[in-house]
């Protein structure tokens, strides 16, 4: 399995930039560990957005939002990885949903998920958006 990560607009990109990516990035390897996780290019505070933000997936207007998300699907689906993790919850519906539009084959998972998951405190109704790989780990 491996993993990338996807840098909020609010947190990183308008806010506190690199140093909270990094950060980010720390938790997410301690999590997955670093050699399952694939970063996207440009990332940190150069990544794109995804498009759902800012009030946009409750605009009514999918088409032109998957359009604008259509970078940032071609920028998961070019890493490779099996997982795109989200700390943003306007960030996951938009990735879900691009995956869905896009026929991506990754999975889109909340980072708090995940370290969950490696805590061992990750019930069964909470498992919804993880692939078989990972639906029975822990159980």
């Amino acid at each position: 399995m491996t993993f990338t990560v996807q840098d909020p607009c609010q947190l990183v990109r308008k806010t506190y930039g690199d140093p909270v990516a990094e950060d980010l990035r720390y938790v997410v390897k301690k999590v997955v560990g670093e050699e399952n996780f694939i970063d996207m290019t440009p990332n940190m505070s150069n990544n794109y957005c995804c498009g759902g933000g800012g009030g946009f997936l409750q605009s009514g207007l999918p088409d032109a939002r998957r359009e604008y998300g259509r970078l940032k699907a071609e920028q998961i689906i070019n890493t490779g990885a099996t997982y795109a993790i989200t700390p943003c919850h306007n960030c996951h519906a938009q990735i879900h949903d691009l995956k869905e539009h896009y026929n991506g084959k990754w999975h889109t998972v909340h980072l708090w998920t995940l370290i969950c998951l490696s805590m061992g405190m990750l019930g069964e109704n909470e498992r919804v958006y993880l692939g078989p790989d990972l639906q029975n780990v822990g159980l």
